[in-house]
C-alpha cells in the first residue's frame, strides 16, 4: 500500500512545493512501465514514513511531467533528486538502497 505521507508533484505544482520551505525534499522522477521504478516505491514509502515533519518525499510521474523531468534533464528513471532550500543538492539514478537513500537525506536535514 502506498504511503499517503508521499507528496504527488506535477508541472503545475512543482515549484511552489520544492520552494515551500527549508525542510530537505527527495523527489522520485518515474513512471507506472518502469520495473526499476515500481521495485523502489515501497523504499521510498517507508522514507517517507520515517521522516514526516523532516524531510518531504515526492514523486514526479515523468508522463504526466514531462515539463519538470525535461527541465531537470531526466533521461533515465527512477532518477531521485534530493533538493535543500528549492535547489537540487544531489542525484542518484537507478535503483538505490533505504540506507543509501536515507543518509543522503539525512545529510540535508
Amino acid at each position: 500500500m502506498a504511503s499517503t505521507n508521499v507528496l504527488q508533484l506535477n508541472d503545475s505544482n512543482f515549484d511552489s512545493e520544492i520552494n515551500k520551505g527549508s525542510i530537505p525534499v527527495l523527489v522520485d522522477f518515474w513512471a507506472p512501465w518502469c520495473g526499476p521504478c515500481r521495485m523502489i516505491a515501497p523504499v521510498l514509502d517507508k522514507i517517507a514514513d520515517a521522516t514526516v515533519g523532516k524531510a518531504v518525499v515526492a514523486k514526479v510521474n515523468v508522463d504526466e511531467a514531462p515539463g519538470v523531468a525535461s527541465r531537470f534533464r531526466v533521461s533515465s528513471i527512477p532518477t531521485l533528486l534530493f533538493f535543500k532550500n528549492g535547489e537540487v543538492n544531489g542525484q542518484v539514478v537507478g535503483l538505490q538502497s533505504e540506507a543509501d537513500l536515507t543518509a543522503k537525506l539525512t545529510a540535508l536535514m
